[in-house]
């Protein structure tokens, strides 16, 4: 693995986080060895496993911890693409650190374990603040036995944290330039309209369940949801999904499906939105059956205090004042925010889900000394 002293450089750490193939939901001992990492720099580690999926919670220092770091080990398959690197080698190559999960997400937690240990190194090994850890193996995946599960946890033993800085790859041109203080919702809906099958040359027969469909999504993509709101960009509604399994061209189809996604703003609620669709379906298509889901509500963390804290010690730290943002995908911020504040910060995400992940060295050791501030902007 690593020695004592390799921790407070990121890079040891980071490689072989990368070398286990952590592939969702599998953890191939990448929780190990964050674990015996956070170990030797004094940290109490509790495995929490849930069903397949192992997650870790660290802590050290007594009472509340002041600051939480949020992250996860499990990445993405390497894919069809064309690497030039094994995807779980580690391999260093033009001062580049290749691998699945550099950037997304164990480049970034091995930055906050060797923030911590330079910080720690410097308080004498006792923290003036408690500190934790909440790495989960469930992020890229169904996120069911993952960071939930382990905040529910917390949640009895009254470790809930006064800030959460989850690691995810924020960055957008430059390390720095951007943190994430909340995320659009996302909500997904499976539909299928009943028809009645008939000759095309009959129509009058038959009742064709495409027609109805298209009525339905016209109705339901004719007008923006939104202008967008101080915070969120506008929501949007995305058909990703048609299928009426017909190959013949003269047999109107007995049914048709489709699937959509919102990502939506603070604007809405998932219940909201569910009853303006239903509103439609029920004007359009009688015969429906509908399946509604939503992995995540639309949250915002305002800018207080603690985010004052947060852009301060990266804008020290790299010369750059991050943007506030709200945009991109879902991620486990969203189940944080609703026991306390959190934002979003780490390395570039250009490379992350794709052939030859990569970080530059220079990055990952800048990022652990921006985390490093981070700690030391909290313990005041």
């Amino acid at each position: 693995m690593t020695d004592g002293a390799s921790l407070a450089d990121p890079l040891s750490l980071a490689a072989a986080l990368i070398r286990c193939p952590s592939v969702t939901p599998e953890d191939a001992g990448a929780q190990t060895v964050l674990a015996e990492a956070l170990t030797r720099l004094g940290f109490a580690c509790t495995d929490l496993t849930y069903g397949r999926v192992r997650n870790l919670y660290a802590r050290i220092g007594t009472g509340r911890p002041a600051l939480c770091f949020a992250g996860h080990t499990d990445v993405v398959p390497p894919g069809n693409g064309a690497w030039t690197a094994d995807p779980f080698g580690a391999e260093i190559r033009d001062g580049l650190l290749y691998g699945r999960g550099a950037v997304d997400m164990k480049g970034n937690i091995a930055a906050f374990v060797a923030a911590l240990a330079g910080w720690l190194e410097r308080h004498r090994g006792t923290p003036p603040v408690a500190v934790s850890l909440l790495i989960t193996g469930d992020e890229e995946g169904e996120a069911v036995d993952g960071t939930a599960k382990v905040l529910a946890w917390m949640a009895e033993r009254q470790e809930i944290p006064a800030f959460c800085l989850v690691g995810e790859p924020t960055s957008v041109a430059t390390l720095g330039d951007l943190v994430k203080i909340g995320r659009r919702g996302s909500m997904t809906a499976r539909l299928v309209i009943e028809g009645t099958q008939g000759h095309s040359a009959y129509p009058q027969r038959a009742d064709n369940p495409i027609h109805r469909l298209l009525r339905v999504l016209h109705a339901l993509t004719e007008q923006p949801l939104d202008a967008g709101t101080d915070r969120f960009e506008p929501s949007t509604l995305q058909v990703t999904s048609i299928d009426v399994g017909n190959p013949a061209s003269n047999v109107i189809p007995a049914r048709a499906e489709a699937t959509w996604n919102i990502r939506f703003n603070d604007r809405h609620t998932a219940t909201s939105l569910e009853a303006w669709m239903r509103g439609i379906l029920e004007a359009e298509a009688p015969r429906h059956t509908v399946a509604f889901s939503c992995s995540g509500e639309a949250f915002l963390t305002m800018p207080g205090p603690e985010m004052e804290k947060l852009v301060a010690a990266i804008a020290t730290a790299t010369g750059v004042t991050p943007k506030l943002d709200t945009g991109g995908g879902t991620s486990d911020a969203r189940f944080i925010a609703r026991h306390c504040p959190v934002a979003e910060f780490g390395l570039v995400g250009s490379s992350m889900h794709q052939a030859d992940e990569r970080v530059p060295l220079a990055d990952l050791r800048a990022l652990a000394r921006i985390y490093e501030g981070v700690l030391d902007a909290f313990a005041t």
